[in-house]
């Protein structure tokens, strides 16, 4: 992939001439550590006896003046390494490709830190200190710069470091614990600090090639994680958060403190499903069609997808229906789908669902699973779609005591991910939550579903022919009969009538508040009176609130995307896929239809009967447990008088 209009590059020669600096702090230095306690011995294993450890070493930060804190042990890292493979005297090649990649970490993070230098006025800032001529005034710049280039450095050490490691993996994984020798005196200290912590996981965990490997991955993904939080409060860092830079020769893209990952696909192996076998749940099937290709304009170059920009993109939704209504057939078909488009056009693909095997009994590690599923998914170089399948079971209600330290932790996570401060919605990944218990998941992580599917599986007679057609297979003889096979499955007209059912609500409740209005008020056809019944909603049900609003509105932007993309657009990338981002931005505003009033009421009416339908079932299961609770308690009395008479 070549430069885009928002990047720089980092040039081969800028990072070679660090590989002797690099080379360095793998062959050895001193540290003593400040913040985390060592927990091995510092020097590594002599490899045999009457052969000394290699030379202290003590590497400077030109234009700083710094106190020695040398001691005899020293920080060994090639030593440390060749070690993890049982005592072998000869290196073998996953501990020099492991070795390779450090030291290439190491001279990117150098070279990253100079152009932050010079980018920032660092640089010169150094030079006046190293004469002994910084002015009283600039020390306080300086010292925050300062911060700023070692926070920089880290994250892109660490970075780099999982990126060209990632590859080399297996199913190994290591717990490291947490980076805590995060020092931010100056960039030199930090690579001292952080390179004597990683000595010492590699000491703990690394007693093997696969070990060393996935602690060296482990560690720099909480060097990130770390050195990311810093920075939020960090001063004087637009120099290196705000841009991009990329090394071409490791296809490496450095974009601030996030997390570079390779565009690699996921190996699917579920059973694809087509769309004619997916019988009834005619609108969620037809929002699952227009959402597959939606994702499919996203554009790599600017990492933003025209219809999140035109408004009418779903970055999360919600399927939810009764035990055996199509949920997983909707997944697979989804599924299927965006992984044809993707092998058409050559884009990565990732699918990946989570389970309650994601639930851990260790404090905090739920969270970190749900968190790593939502970074898989979100990564901006390839099309993702994540699926929570039963999220009643997996994300817990808060305030019910039944939901356990891992469900709740796995809700926040969720919350946060999906709606919160920090969520940067690009229209290349779509994110499925489905269950069959929807009132039972928290009432503010399911408002964060911007769009409603109801499955509700076959609903005619020919969706029940259909779907005995389709299961019975073609082994037998037996006649088909007067019936167009699959004909009430075309999506279009059956999508118009069912999107024609909400012209007026299906819920009683809410059916109740719209004929009230109506008299009231009149036909609802203007945005007063649509505001009015929006009210009216409110006051009948208090969790009716600005969320769900926007949840409608977004709705309604997704009907004024109300048409397909050409099948043929799919099957020659170059017509649309291929195209650059204004073109594709322009192509799909040409087929935008204009928004009805009709439009607006349906959106209402189906969002709203979706949480009078959950707000409904909720009550019910809480009136049937109490009344449960009651008899026991009455036949609890009775048996125990009964006992006492004896």
């Amino acid at each position: 992939m070549s430069l885009t209009s928002d990047q720089m590059e980092l040039r081969e020669e800028d990072i070679r001439k660090h590989y002797d600096a690099a080379n360095g702090l793998l062959d050895g230095f001193d540290h003593t550590p400040r913040i985390a306690k060592a927990q091995t011995p510092a020097s590594a294993p002599e490899r045999s006896p009457g052969i000394a450890t290699r030379r202290r070493f003590r590497s400077t930060t030109p234009g700083l003046v710094t106190r020695s804190t040398a001691r005899p042990e020293g920080v060994h890292l090639i030593d440390r390494i060749e070690a993890s493979d049982g005592g072998d005297p000869l290196m073998s090649p996953l501990q020099a490709t492991a070795l390779h990649g450090l030291r290439r970490a190491l001279a990117i993070a150098l070279a990253m830190g100079e152009q932050f230098s010079d980018a920032s006025g660092l640089a010169d800032l150094k030079r006046s200190n190293l004469a002994g001529a910084l002015p009283a005034d600039k020390k306080t710049e300086f010292s925050d710069l300062l911060t700023a280039e070692a926070l920089a450095v880290a994250h892109v050490w660490a970075n780099a470091t999982a990126f060209l490691l990632a590859p080399h993996l297996g199913e190994t994984q290591v717990e490291v614990g947490e980076a805590e020798e995060l020092l931010t005196d100056n960039a030199q200290l930090t690579l001292h600090g952080l390179l004597w912590e990683l000595d010492q996981k590699l000491a703990l965990h690394a007693q093997e090639e696969a070990q060393m490997l996935a602690t060296l991955a482990a560690y720099a993904e909480q060097v990130m994680e770390k050195a990311a939080l810093r920075a939020q409060t960090a001063p004087r860092l637009a120099a290196f958060a705000g841009a991009a830079w990329r090394v071409e020769a490791d296809d490496l893209t450095i974009r601030g403190f996030e997390p570079a990952t390779k565009a690699k696909s996921t190996t699917l192996t579920m059973s694809f499903k087509k769309p004619h076998q997916v019988v009834g749940n005619h609108i969620a099937k037809y929002q699952a069609l227009r959402l597959s290709k939606m994702l499919m304009a996203y554009d790599f170059n600017r990492r933003l997808n025209p219809f999140a920009e035109l408004g009418g993109f779903i970055f999360t939704f919600m399927g939810d229906g009764k035990p055996g209504t199509g949920k997983t057939t909707l997944i697979q078909m989804m599924a299927g789908l965006i992984n044809d488009y993707c092998q058409v056009a050559g884009y990565p693909f990732r699918y990946q669902n989570l389970s309650t095997e994601n639930i851990d009994s260790y404090q905090g590690k739920s969270g970190q699973n749900a968190k790593a599923f939502i970074n898989t998914i979100i990564d901006p170089g390839v099309i993702g779609f994540g699926t929570i399948d039963d999220i009643d079971q997996l994300a817990g209600k808060r305030g019910d005591r039944q939901s356990s330290a891992g469900q709740l932790e796995i809700t926040a996570v969720l919350m946060e991910s999906f709606a919160g401060a920090n969520t940067v919605v690009r229209g290349n990944c779509t994110f499925g939550m489905f269950s069959n218990y929807p009132e039972n998941v928290d009432d503010a992580l399911r408002q964060r579903a911007g769009a409603r599917f109801l499955v509700d599986g076959p609903q005619t007679r020919e969706d029940y022919i259909d779907i005995l057609a389709l299961l019975m297979g073609k082994n037998h003889d037996i006649p088909l009969g007067q019936h167009d096979l699959y004909a009430a499955q075309e999506i279009k007209t059956a999508v118009a009538k069912s999107f024609e059912a909400h012209s007026k609500p299906q819920e009683a409740g809410l059916l109740n508040v719209f004929d009230r209005v109506q008299d009231q008020i009149g036909d609802l056809d203007t945005i007063a009176k649509m505001g009015t019944y929006l009210k009216a909603i409110q006051q009948a049900d208090e969790r009716f609130t600005g969320r769900a609003i926007k949840n409608i509105t977004d709705a309604v932007k997704v009907r004024a995307m109300d048409f397909e993309l050409p099948d043929e657009w799919m099957e020659k990338p170059e017509l649309f896929l291929f195209r650059d981002y204004d073109t594709k931005r322009a192509m799909i505003e040409d087929l935008r239809v204009p928004i009805t009033v009709d439009m607006v009421i349906q959106e209402i009416n189906r969002y709203a009967d979706s949480e009078f339908r959950y707000a409904d079932k909720s009550d019910e299961v809480a009136i049937e447990t109490m009344v449960r609770d009651f008899g026991r308690q009455e036949e609890a009395k009775k048996r125990y008088l009964e006992g006492k008479d004896d």
